[in-house]
């Protein structure tokens, strides 16, 4: 398979794996977990998989010294700081609206890696970008009555956190595999929430079983699957590309509540899901023609 087509498949897929936390989650929930509790466990969880099959495959685990710091960057701080963002955000404004919000992130990360990673801004990427928030509007129904700023801009700010971290991340990868990378962000994240969870009681171990099931799935599915086919993804197309196929994770989400949970889509949320996946269409072909094209043909000699 051509690389760059390579990447687009790993994206959807680590799309639709962060797509089936929301469910997982709930499940969790219902069980007795607090957030912090199946966050601590969604990530030390996945680090000893990632770390296993490092050990396995290579026989030893091998990491850029100069990579640690950023790595312990992205999966102590960032990770944290725009999951306390977010989460803060609901308490002021509608969940539909925090998540819209926060999906305006692909323009930071189109920004900021046309300043950092001179990568190029088509007027096809962002007209992508629009489209692909306007389907989102319609899909989660919301409503842009009285917002309230303080919950605005605490959205605004882990999508902005966010762009941070997708950035950040595809400069690492250019010196740090992409396993070895999901690994060791793992684990720091799951280090910073322990301490978290020590430090304000948050962590609970007495779980129903249908609990740790769940837990087990946000482990294995939402963050070793999802997390490394990300960064492979990230590695092949480029940041901005990744990160606007990845505005596809809400409709993976309703999907399958409607799904599990007999939720039915209205006509405008089944056209704004039309938008999204137009928008990342578009994505798809807006593979123009510049320097930016050429690590995706090595790429491809490789793989054949």
């Amino acid at each position: 398979m051509n690389a760059f087509y390579l990447g687009v498949v790993l994206i959807f897929l680590s799309a639709a794996g962060f797509g089936m936390i929301p469910i997982f989650a709930l499940y969790a929930y219902q069980g007795g977990a607090t957030v912090t509790t199946l966050l601590f466990f969604r990530f030390i969880l996945a680090a000893l998989c990632f770390f296993a099959y490092i050990l396995i495959k290579e026989r030893k685990i091998s990491v850029d010294r100069s990579s640690v710091k950023y790595l312990l960057l992205m999966g102590g701080v960032i990770y944290t700081l725009q999951s306390n963002l977010y989460f803060s955000s609901v308490k002021f404004i509608p969940a539909s609206l925090a998540v819209l919000i926060f999906y305006i992130y692909p323009v930071f990360v189109a920004i900021a890696s046309s300043m950092v990673d001179k990568e190029i801004l088509s007027k096809q990427i962002m007209f992508s970008i629009a489209l692909s928030l306007a389907g989102l509007t319609l899909v989660l129904g919301t409503s842009f009555g009285e917002i309230n700023m303080i919950g605005t801009l605490l959205a605004l700010g882990a999508g902005l956190v966010y762009s941070c971290y997708i950035v950040l991340g595809n400069r690492v990868l250019k010196k740090s595999p992409a396993l070895v990378t999901s690994a060791f962000i793992c684990l720091f994240a799951a280090v910073s929430l322990f301490i978290i969870g020590l430090a304000t009681g948050t962590l609970k171990f007495d779980l129903t079983t249908e609990a740790w099931l769940a837990v087990a799935g946000v482990a294995l599915c939402c963050t070793v699957l999802a997390i490394f086919t990300f960064f492979r993804g990230l590695e092949l197309i480029g940041s901005t590309r990744a990160s606007i196929l990845s505005m596809i994770e809400p409709l993976i989400t309703i999907g399958f509540s409607a799904l599990l949970f007999r939720e039915r889509l209205t006509w405008l949320q089944i056209l704004g899901g039309a938008a999204v996946l137009a928008g990342a269409m578009l994505v798809v072909s807006a593979r123009e023609k510049s320097k930016d094209e050429k690590p995706y043909k090595a790429e491809a000699k490789k793989a054949g």
